[in-house]
């Protein structure tokens, strides 16, 4: 459950896709779902070979590792490299994301406050800033059953009050036509919803019963479609034209501040899994490989982290508030992370690997599937990153004028 959680808050943005794509968005949601449950399974494969008896042996242990494997001999590192700026990028994005939405949340519960959005992202900052001082995942762990809590509260009372709406729902205004130039963002945020490959490698190396594995991502990710759908469709049926990039922005005042309270909390409580994540990358790739580290190490002889590399941690925290003051988009921050980086680690990379390492044992529609799935994963990555880009400007430039 780990591995999914970093993403649960943004199915608030998945009513917004549907505003841009209709019965189409719902049929991504299901997509996006098979797509991911099925390149989680061969990204998991590429971890074993067969031994001389033709058992199966676990050879690699992470992504960055199947990557190197894939570039050998001739680039060792390159892919390790990729992947790993990828993911470096993914988890800052959705540190990011978590700000921007703290910001706008809190702006949009206490509207008569004079405090503005960009002044709530700077005081939401404040609070995290103690996770520079994070040295392990052992107090992280400790709030992740509050931010279950908190979520599922969340949940309930979002889907209650459209329910007690259900009479209202605008049924006519889920179209079977798409907004051409939105819905390319909306296919982003639907894929960084459910991007969750970074973390399976440990995952699986980590399940008592790895064999198992395969049970757990059909049934994780059916009860994932099942609900997002439901969520997203409730939502929109509810708001229509009026949704809004934040779904929680649509409910009355007198119930929008208490539900945002919980997604606040929430936000900060999910901050430190991605940060340190973020962190570890940057550690291992740039100040921990010996001989080949671009910095040096980052933790004294005793173990401590020396001031430069707290310095280097607060940089990054500051360095996420100030992307989400500055662009402070919810919905097209997830586009555009869901289609550069998640539909690489989602998408692009695994059914490549795949082809790569087990090209000469797999049948042919198997050869089909990664073909199809990096092909149609380009042409999604490519046009939603386009149109998210486009929209960040037009959106940049709207506050200019205003």
């Amino acid at each position: 459950m780990l591995c999914l959680s970093p993403q649960g808050m943004f199915v608030l943005g998945l009513p917004y896709a549907i505003l841009h794509g209709g019965y189409l968005g719902l049929f991504l949601i299901i997509f996006a779902a098979v797509v991911c449950c099925y390149t989680g399974k061969i990204l998991i494969a590429c971890l074993y070979e067969e031994n001389e008896d033709g058992q199966l042996v676990r050879v690699r242990d992470s992504y960055v590792d199947i990557a190197n494997a894939c570039c050998a001999p001739r680039f060792p590192s390159l892919g390790g490299h990729v992947v790993n700026v990828a993911q470096i990028i993914e988890l800052v994005m959705t540190c990011i994301l978590y700000v921007v939405v703290s910001g706008n949340l809190m702006y949009n519960s206490f509207p008569n406050l004079p405090v503005s959005q960009r002044s709530w992202a700077i005081i939401a900052t404040a609070a995290l800033l103690p996770c520079a001082f994070l040295k392990n995942l052992k107090a992280v762990s400790k709030f992740s059953l509050l931010c279950t809590i908190a979520h599922f509260i969340i949940n309930v009372l979002v889907i209650a009050y459209c329910l007690s709406r259900a009479r209202d729902w605008a049924w006519d205004k889920v179209k079977f036509y798409i907004d051409v130039k939105k819905f390319p963002i909306s296919i982003g945020i639907i894929v960084f919803s459910y991007t969750s490959q970074i973390f399976l490698p440990s995952l699986e190396g980590n399940m008592q019963k790895p064999s198992e594995f395969h049970c757990m991502m059909n049934w994780t990710h059916i009860a994932a479609c099942i609900l997002k759908g439901l969520f997203a469709l409730v939502a929109y049926l509810t708001w229509a034209d009026e949704t809004k990039e934040v779904i929680t922005d649509n409910l009355p005042s007198s119930i929008r501040a208490i539900v945002n309270i919980f997604l606040v909390s929430k936000a900060l409580l999910s901050y430190p899994l991605p940060f340190f994540a973020a962190v570890d990358v940057l550690e291992k790739s740039f100040f921990q490989e010996g001989g080949r580290a671009f910095f040096p190490d980052c933790y004294g002889g005793d173990g401590r982290l020396k001031s430069w590399g707290l310095s280097l941690r607060c940089a990054l925290v500051v360095f996420t508030m100030l992307m989400a003051i500055y662009v402070p988009h919810f919905a097209l921050l997830m586009g555009l992370t869901g289609s550069l980086t998640g539909a690489g680690l989602c998408f692009l990379l695994p059914s490549l690997f795949h082809l790569k390492l087990l090209w000469r044992k797999l049948l042919w529609h198997q050869v089909f599937f990664d073909v199809a799935i990096f092909v149609i994963g380009g042409i999604c990555s490519i046009s939603g990153f386009i149109h998210s880009v486009e929209g960040l400007i037009e959106a940049y430039k709207y506050n200019l004028h205003d």
